[in-house]
């Protein structure tokens, strides 16, 4: 009988080696693998959720872009008009109203050449030859900064005027008035936009 016992449990000892090795070979390595998937897959499903949240919004992100593209042009930064000549003649007209509001004198205005600026706009130059004292000049450029359309100085040129010799002293009186010379310059959409 101690042949049968020790087969028995030389067999049971058999069985369980083949158990715990089945356990190591095929069990663990496949809950190994189901863990994995089971991190994938709640991985995967946080990235759909994420993914269907930011599709909800896209009606709104689009509506919201549209709403601030429309405020943007409402805006009046860029000259509205669809040639360069009705943009420089707009801006010509500009000058020469505020120009004359301030009390200064015009003396020419000249439309430069224009160029495409790296992001597309075209820029419209206006040349401006103007006559005035430092009150004046103050004026024109506050009215032109102060403007809702986006426009720029260029090459500000203040050269005083020489004062009048007075016939009795014989001496140079001095002058306020100065001659002016700048250009300014203000944008235009391309015609696509």
């Amino acid at each position: 009988m101690n042949d049968i016992s020790s087969q028995r449990w030389l067999a049971l000892g058999l069985l369980g080696a083949v158990i715990l090795l089945a356990i190591f070979i095929v069990i663990i390595p496949l809950s190994s693998v189901a863990i994995d998937n089971h991190e994938q897959k709640q991985q995967l499903i946080f990235r759909l959720q994420k993914a269907k949240q930011i599709v909800a919004r896209k009606d709104h992100v689009s509506a919201t872009i549209e709403h601030i593209k429309k405020k943007h042009k409402a805006q009046n930064y860029f000259s509205t008009r669809k040639t360069e000549s009705l943009a420089s003649a707009d801006l010509q007209k500009f000058i020469k109203s505020t120009i004359s509001q301030a009390g200064g004198q015009l003396t020419s205005t000249q439309v430069l050449p224009n160029l495409i600026t790296e992001q597309g706009f075209k820029k419209v130059v206006v040349k401006v030859r103007m006559a005035g004292e430092i009150d004046v000049l103050r004026h024109v450029l506050y009215e032109i900064e102060s403007s809702d359309q986006i426009m720029i100085v260029e090459q500000l040129d203040i050269r005083p005027v020489r004062g009048k010799r007075n016939r009795k002293t014989r001496k140079i009186e001095a002058s306020n008035k100065m001659n002016i010379n700048f250009q300014v310059a203000s944008f235009m959409r391309k015609s696509n936009e």
